[in-house]
């Protein structure tokens, strides 16, 4: 699966991005991210079957189910205008398990630039929480930085190691600095939301 679905992964994220800015119809959206997730689950399963069931390996595997099933569930959400509840608080246990998926990478594998990538995952994992499970009205920032992520985290890392230049050091540090100035951008975005809704409540 590997780079394939890594792009993959970031054209389902990319449509996401585009349906919560108000660009993208969510049932058309929707369709997209049951193909994804479909296939997010069943590659999976099958490499775990035939792999050498070391612990590293099917940790590393299992990683993936985190994806395929957020959207294969945001596909069946959008399609059947589910309540987002139960999407939202799944949202936060995987946003739990991200956080650990970025300690191990730090700790055992010393990955800086899979720690920072878990990391990122964890925060979008979160503010679909937010908006789903707590009905924060969030939409277009949560737009704003799952496209973003769409490209930093998924489609470009996947092109880049398609391409055989992924793990030189040159993009190797040049991606550090992306993604602190992604973490940056996010803040700053943040700030504007929190100056806007302090605003709304002030003449509310």
């Amino acid at each position: 699966m590997g780079d394939a679905g890594l792009l993959l992964s970031g054209a389902a994220l990319f449509l996401n991005s585009l349906m919560l800015l108000g660009r993208a119809n969510a049932k058309s959206v929707a369709v997209f991210n049951l193909f994804i997730g479909a296939m997010q689950v069943i590659v999976p399963f099958y490499l775990i079957a035939v792999s050498d069931q070391s612990n590293w390996t099917i940790y590393s595997l299992a990683s993936i189910f985190l994806f395929g099933f957020t959207y294969l569930y945001v596909g069946l959400t959008l399609l059947k205008d589910l309540d987002g509840s139960g999407l939202g608080w799944y949202s936060l246990w995987v946003a739990v398990i991200a956080i650990i998926y970025a300690i191990v990478a730090y700790v055992h594998f010393a990955d800086i630039i899979s720690t920072l990538t878990w990391v990122m995952w964890a925060y979008l994992w979160f503010l679909f929480f937010l908006s789903m499970g707590l009905n924060k009205k969030i939409d277009a920032y949560i737009g704003k930085v799952a496209m973003v992520q769409s490209w930093l985290t998924l489609t470009l890392p996947a092109l880049l190691s398609m391409t055989g230049i992924w793990k030189s050091e040159q993009v190797a540090d040049a991606w550090i600095y992306f993604s602190i100035a992604a973490f940056v951008y996010f803040g700053y975005i943040t700030l504007k939301l929190r100056n806007s809704s302090a605003r709304t409540e002030r003449f509310a």
